[in-house]
């Protein structure tokens, strides 16, 4: 079967044109023509993804540093932050060690490239406010049992988890979906072989797959997970996509080491297909998680900034499932707004959020496991 993976050009469009309002159902067929498709990427020769992981530990110190605020009197340095966010490895203080050339706000969807640096701005302001949060003022609060405590913003936005989610989707998954797996970085050279890169569309297919955040051995070893790795092993008991990833991965690889075109498209779908519903789920556990604690402002501002991440994440992939207008309405139900700077939780009530529920688990067929995600 031959399946024709079509790819949006303009990356404005990415975000207001929908491809497909057909619902669409994992996996789509690998044919069978002689080859071996291995359980794990480690079968794979000549496989290099070095700047993917530098970028995902860069992210991961962001988030590390984030973290701190979440003490009283801990404050943020706003240079800092911005110089991590572009690898200014002088201001920044990395404790890993990375290539000038690698940075995360480069490789973010552009036109948000600002926003996400905003975002960090805005945090970094807040962690200098002097009170404890309440509506209408920036501070850290802490929960109902006293057992979390979080830099909520003045609107009741815990908005380290919607940089750190925002960018899952803007950064990570937009450079899976739409670049490595992209018409562009496919449509190269497959015929010669560089030692320890593999061929030109052999190395950007580990690269997609290096945004991941998994080991070569993925899923029977789960150490040190970290990003879509981390949420997909989260999710896995209900949703098996550990094994499901790693299947569409490998099976791309397979097919691009052995010319097999019409298999390559095919793995490109089903890896997209399988990192939306990954995002669609974990947008589903982090609303129940909110519709538990409505009365705990500490842990609402904190659970549904990372159900407004991830349900945003399902705008970058030009062959998704679900439509533009959808997303519109489950992040105005979750955030009140599509803007990441314009978000405000006091605004949002239950029957939002289970209305923002209900669709996404209508449309990614979860509707029996919806209330144990």
């Amino acid at each position: 079967m031959k399946i024709k993976l079509i790819v949006l050009m303009g990356c404005i469009a990415l975000i207001s044109v929908t491809l497909h309002s057909c619902k669409k159902e994992l996996p789509i067929v690998i044919t069978d023509n002689g080859y071996r498709i291995p359980d794990t990427y480690t079968a794979f020769e000549n496989v290099s993804y070095t700047g993917q992981t530098q970028r995902l530990n860069q992210l991961l110190e962001i988030k590390n540093y984030l973290k701190t605020v979440n003490v009283s009197g801990n404050t943020l340095n706003i240079e800092k932050l911005v110089a991590m966010f572009t690898n200014d490895s002088e201001k920044a203080g990395w404790v890993g060690l990375y290539e000038d050339s690698k940075q995360i706000k480069n490789k973010t969807f552009e036109p948000l490239q600002s926003d996400f640096e905003s975002l960090l701005k805005s945090i970094a302001n807040s962690s200098n406010s002097s009170q404890a949060h309440s509506k209408g003022i920036s501070g850290v609060v802490s929960s109902n049992d006293n057992s979390k405590q979080y830099l909520l913003n003045a609107n009741g936005v815990d908005e380290a988890q919607v940089f750190e989610k925002g960018l899952m989707g803007a950064f990570i998954a937009y450079q899976i979906n739409e670049v490595y797996t992209g018409e562009t970085k496919m449509n190269v050279d497959n015929e010669e072989v560089i030692p320890g890169k593999g061929t030109a569309m052999e190395h950007h297919w580990d690269e997609a797959f290096g945004y991941l955040g998994v080991p070569l051995d993925f899923p029977a070893n789960t150490d040190n997970l970290i990003f879509w790795g981390s949420y997909a092993n989260k999710r896995n008991q209900l949703l098996a996509c550990n094994q499901e990833l790693m299947e569409a991965f490998t099976a791309g690889r397979a097919a691009i080491t052995n010319k097999n075109r019409a298999n390559r498209d095919a793995a490109i779908i089903n890896v997209r297909l399988a990192i939306e519903k990954l995002a669609a789920a974990n947008a589903i556990h982090y609303i129940n998680e909110t519709l538990g604690n409505m009365n705990d402002v500490c842990i609402k501002g904190h659970a549904l900034a990372e159900a407004y991440g991830f349900a945003y994440a399902l705008k970058f992939n030009s062959y998704k499932t679900i439509n533009s207008s959808d997303i519109s309405e489950i992040l105005f139900n979750l955030g009140a707004s599509e803007s990441l700077l314009e978000l405000d939780f006091y605004s949002i009530d239950a029957k939002g959020l289970n209305d923002a529920k209900i669709k996404l688990s209508s449309i990614y067929g979860l509707d029996d496991i919806k209330d144990q995600l």
